[in-house]
């Protein structure tokens, strides 16, 4: 039997992995507790390489080396069993108890039901329509939409396959390469795993203890850029090679006008705006509704008046003047004591038998002076009496309700302020934007302006809504996912697709995905607590210290590291096994987690296209026409792989892209 290419690869990966394992128990003279948790380790992987279920294998591996710890220990054999099994139960109740997670099914559930409302079919037809003039226009609007619909999703399966039954088909007959074509579908199909909201980015921070909403709002750039660079990698191959990639025909940008325009003689090219208003008062509507044409102007009126609400909005904004707080209430400790002790409010005196008020004591009628001064008392030119002095205080008490009224005042006649200058300039640059826009607006481009209204809009409301209630702070990730899940539930409905069986199948695939995600942490919380207790983290900690590596140094070796393990594992499988063994390491170097994070989550993207587990490839070839191969479909990939590690470096270098979001909004 003849080994294909990708099984020769794993099993000398395998081979490898076995080999540093027996080297280690051969090279060291006592096999310490640290030793056996590295052997645990390389035991996991080649298990997980072989196929069995990772969960369950984690479960397994770390049930029994955590009673091996227990046991060697000094412990029983029945005290290691109960020890072990309460380990098992109390990580298990810690998944269980974590909120963070109960958003992953609203998510997933969002997913498969936007999925399921046919959106991505609409929206790719529209985008490559409307993107007809760009170089690569199909590979491009491939990437735009993987982009839009991964986001909204956050299922790689489903976008790679989707997109590989709609878009490939499509970049074929055009004359467009196998390898552009495959590589385009498999890398945006995977971006679901960086932008938020994802998955990825929930299990690494209950995993890494770092906030879900730091990291939603620290990936948005960085999926952005890692999206335009896919862009302009194509864009600049189809310009450099438009033998890969060639333009549209005229047919394929052909886009069909309403029979109702037809017949009152619009033609593709014209211009809508002016034509429209010409009809509704000409008589060119004779066959056609008023109430035709005047739904054709609002829609093209749109744009018009969005862009006015957003200026009003943006005016009374930046005019408006934060009200000064007010501190006339406040006094000074003791200074209004007298008039308080003479009004009705404030603390009163004690009540006394002869009337109210102070009373004097009773040897005398007033304050007595030393002997020495009696002379001078009578006279009145010394003390005074304290009824004259509580009188004299009441004067300044009196002041700050006056001071008070004239602030209130000036408040209410400063509530505005005169707009900014840049506020004018982004006004000017808008109305210049909207003039050349209606100065271009063909009814062809109309038709695409209509068909992203009702394919592309309200994915991007529904992203919106979910990512700027999370963002700004306005819901918590679970409160957002079910937020998107009733958006999910309204776009299936809106375009009859809810039905009973379509529920049915997402509640079942949720259900499935979601059992997965959290056996996983209950398999990785075992594993973590067994490597721990046999001392393995500190083993590896002491290891790395010993090197003497540098923060430049370490984030190097560790990326690189996860890169090549994307090789043989799934993401799953690489943060829930080995991030709890990165993360200690980083207060060490100085690392910031959601920083570190980010890096994971960029270099991620190589697990999905990286062989022999490149599980894009496989959604991709599974859909794919039987004349392309696995080797094409790789070979596609192996430059946005390449772009992937420039993604990484440009966010070392420059931290800011996924920074600065999130020190803006909370801190």
């Amino acid at each position: 039997m003849k080994l294909r290419k990708e099984l020769w690869f794993g099993f000398t990966l395998m081979a490898i992995i076995i080999a540093a394992a027996m080297g280690m128990v051969v090279s060291v003279d006592t096999m310490t507790n640290g030793h056996y948790g590295l052997l645990m380790l390389s035991l996991v992987v080649v298990a997980i390489m072989l196929g069995f279920p990772t969960a369950f294998t984690l479960m397994g591996m770390g049930m029994l080396f955590a009673f091996f710890a227990y046991h060697s220990g000094g412990q029983t054999t029945g005290g290691a069993m109960k020890q072990t099994l309460d380990l098992m139960v109390q990580r298990a109740f810690a998944v269980m108890s974590n909120d963070v997670l109960i958003s992953i099914p609203l998510f997933v559930f969002m997913g498969y039901l936007v999925e399921r409302a046919n959106l991505i079919e609409k929206l790719f037809r529209s985008l490559h329509l409307a993107l007809a003039r760009v170089p690569g226009s199909l590979a491009v609007a491939t990437l735009v939409t993987c982009a839009v619909f991964a986001t909204a999703t956050g299922i790689v399966g489903a976008v790679v396959t989707l997109m590989g039954l709609l878009a490939l088909p499509q970049m074929l007959r055009g004359g467009y390469d196998v390898r552009v074509s495959a590589g385009a579908i498999t890398a945006g199909g995977c971006l679901g795993i960086l932008i938020p909201p994802s998955v990825l980015l929930i299990v690494y921070g209950a995993t890494a203890g770092v906030s879900v909403v730091q990291l939603y709002a620290g990936a948005f750039f960085p999926g952005i850029m890692l999206a335009g660079l896919y862009i302009l990698y194509v864009i600049i191959l189809a310009k450099i090679k438009p033998a890969l990639m060639p333009p549209l025909t005229a047919a394929q940008r052909f886009v069909p006008l309403p029979k109702p325009l037809q017949s009152a003689g619009a033609s593709g090219e014209g211009r809508a705006l002016p034509w429209l208003l010409g009809a509704l008062k000409g008589k060119r509507n004779q066959a056609v509704s008023t109430g035709f044409l005047l739904k054709q102007l609002i829609i093209a009126l749109l744009p018009l008046i969005l862009f006015a609400a957003v200026s009003l909005w943006s005016y009374q904004t930046v005019t408006r003047v934060a009200p000064a707080d007010d501190f006339s209430e406040l006094q000074q400790m003791g200074a209004g004591s007298a008039t308080e002790s003479e009004g009705t409010g404030g603390l009163q005196p004690p009540p006394s038998e002869e009337g109210s008020g102070l009373q004097e004591p009773p040897s005398s009628g007033g304050l007595q002076e030393p002997p020495a001064a009696a002379a001078d008392s009578a006279s009145g030119a010394a003390l005074e009496t304290p009824p004259a002095t509580a009188s004299d205080a009441a004067s300044p008490v009196a002041t700050p309700p006056a001071a008070a009224t004239a602030a209130a005042a000036g408040d209410a006649a400063s509530t505005t302020k005169p707009a900014p200058q840049g506020y004018w300039i982004g006004l000017a640059v808008g109305a210049v934007a909207m003039l050349a826009y209606y100065s271009l607006l063909s009814f062809n481009r109309l038709e695409v302006f209509k068909m992203l209204l009702s394919s592309f809009f309200p994915l991007l409301v529904l992203i919106i809504a979910v990512l700027g209630s999370i963002v700004f702070g306005l819901a918590t990730p679970t409160e957002a996912a079910a937020v998107g899940a009733l958006g999910g539930f309204l776009l299936a409905g809106a375009y009859r697709q809810l039905n009973f069986t379509v529920v049915k199948e997402s509640v079942f695939l949720t259900a499935k995905t979601s059992a997965m995600v959290c056996w996983l942490f209950v398999g990785s919380a075992i594993f973590s607590a067994a490597f721990a207790l046999l001392g393995g983290q500190e083993l590896v900690e002491n290891w790395v210290l010993g090197m003497n590596l540098t923060k430049t140094q370490f984030l190097v070796l560790s990326q690189v590291i996860i890169f090549v393990l994307g090789w043989p594992l799934e993401w799953t499988e690489i943060i829930v096994i080995f991030m709890p063994i990165f993360i200690p390491l980083l207060d060490n170097f100085g690392v910031d987690p959601l920083f570190f994070g980010l890096l994971v989550a960029l270099n991620l993207q190589t697990a999905f296209l990286s062989p022999p587990v490149a599980m894009a490839a496989f959604y991709l070839k599974g859909v794919a026409p039987k004349h392309v191969t696995l080797n094409q479909i790789f070979a596609g990939m192996l430059p946005f792989m390449g772009i992937q590690v420039i993604a990484i470096i440009l966010l070392y270098q420059f931290p800011a892209i996924g920074l600065w979001l999130p020190q803006v909004l909370y801190k």
